[in-house]
């Protein structure tokens, strides 16, 4: 069933016009920038808190009867601990209108991608799950456009956005995600394990915390190139990005200790939307303040509003110079909020809507534009050009999925390190199955 707010294409609807005037007519109902497209109360309520059990039809499990004890509100903007990264007394000038215009590009960038991820999904062009990002983007943006392409980002399962941010053409996205073989994993990789050499990209992981030891293993890399090969160029930094429930997982305390002790160009750059699936961080976390869980390695731990793309922004020029001059790594935690359900299947019924309308009216990409405009640093006509130019990014990226050819059955075959039909490898490196000597008197293969 299709989501509230997001159109169905009529039954004939095949020609590329037709897609192209139906995506408009979508989006003109669900968004530009607007938030929670699926939005329902729900019976389900505790303690200002939704408390749920996902699973494969399972009944949904009654809310526990302890009630939820919140924490002190954390101030606005950036809270470290003792000696960690430098920042100046005043605060930092606004941004000029090249660089706001940046930013503001390819927040809209990754909003308008994932709306019309949201549409091909409704559509069945696209399967399995699909985690979308809107909400989030002042994080990504924040970080990612102040890194080079040679610089390394690991993902999570939400990892569109994080692809795109980093430079990932969204039409080679989108045919992945079609499962295309002009895709940036030639279909293999889907919505969840989106790579790519070119930029760095070093994967989404379907399974929370995967991605760190990965990240933490490239930022090694990196060092050890650096101090014991002599590579002088070898100063590329790394971002791992995961959420709130990931560091309950004990590879994040495994790699925060292996990071700090050999001081490595890494971020650890945690996005807090408060919700891991149905369950509520203050309910699953101990210590809900996971920027101070880096102080007992000795690691700087920062806390900035991940809300505000000049805040992330000002947390990551700082972490990550000081990654890439050999100060070793930081852990971040970003304060953000998803504006959908957990994933495309997910009707987002655990949420409070008072939680949802409070975050909707923080939304990075308002705000930034708000700030812009007071600023007197850009007119809404800058805005509107923008917005334009996106559109029609994205709807050349649908046109391209479609167009593009499904992979030859014997791609199933590359890639694939032992022996895909089970003969094993020969001495000579090449699969025993091509050498009819050794395949004589079996059956066809």
């Amino acid at each position: 069933m299709a989501a509230a707010g997001v159109a169905r294409a009529p039954a004939a609807c095949s020609s590329a016009a037709l897609n192209k005037s139906f995506r408009k007519e979508a989006r003109a109902q669900s968004r530009v920038h607007c938030p929670f497209v699926q939005s329902k109360s729900s019976p389900l309520r505790h303690g200002g808190f939704r408390s749920e059990m996902l699973g494969n039809g399972l009944a949904a499990m009654q809310a526990q009867t302890r009630p939820v004890e919140r924490p002190a509100v954390r101030a606005a903007g950036i809270r470290a601990v003792a000696e960690v990264v430098d920042r100046p007394s005043t605060q930092e000038s606004p941004v000029d209108k090249q660089e706001g215009l940046m930013l503001y590009e390819d927040m809209v960038l990754g909003r308008t991608f994932e709306d019309m991820c949201a549409q091909m999904y409704y559509r069945g062009k696209m399967f399995g799950f699909v985690h979308l990002y809107n909400g989030q983007e002042a994080v990504s943006t924040g970080f990612i456009k102040y890194l080079r392409q040679d610089d390394y980002v690991c993902s999570t399962y939400r990892d569109h956005v994080h692809a795109v941010s980093k430079g990932v053409p969204s039409r080679q996205i989108m045919a992945e995600l079609f499962g295309k073989s002009t895709g940036c994993c030639r279909g293999q990789g889907g919505s969840m394990h989106l790579f790519s050499k070119e930029w760095n990209m070093l994967g989404g992981f379907a399974f929370i915390a995967e991605g760190i030891p990965v990240a933490t293993g490239a930022a090694f890399q990196t060092k050890y190139r650096k101090e014991a090969m002599g590579d002088e160029t070898a100063d590329q930094v790394t971002i791992a990005f995961f959420g709130d429930g990931t560091t309950n997982n004990g590879s994040f305390y495994e790699c925060l200790n292996m990071a700090a002790l050999w001081k490595l160009p890494i971020l650890f750059v945690v996005e807090n939307n408060l919700w891991a699936i149905g369950m509520n961080h203050y309910r699953a976390t101990s210590v809900p303040e996971i920027w101070k869980k880096g102080e007992p390695f000795g690691m700087p731990g920062i806390h900035v509003d991940g809300m505000d793309v000049l805040k992330v922004r000002e947390v990551a020029k700082e972490a990550i110079a000081r990654a890439r001059r050999g100060d070793g790594p930081t852990l971040v935690e970003c304060e953000t909020y998803r504006f959908r359900g957990h994933s495309l299947a997910d009707p987002d019924e655990l949420r409070d809507p008072e939680e949802k309308a409070k975050y909707a009216k923080r939304d990075p990409i308002k705000q930034l534009k708000n700030h812009m405009l007071e600023h007197g640093l850009a007119k809404e006509d800058d805005f509107v050009a923008i917005d334009k130019k996106i559109e029609e990014v994205i709807d050349e990226a649908v046109e391209f999925a479609e167009a593009s050819p499904h992979p030859e059955r014997t791609q199933l075959l590359q890639n694939v390190f032992p022996d895909p039909k089970g003969f094993g490898i020969g001495p000579d490196g090449e699969y025993r199955y091509k050498d009819p000597s050794f395949t004589a008197g079996t059956a066809a293969v």
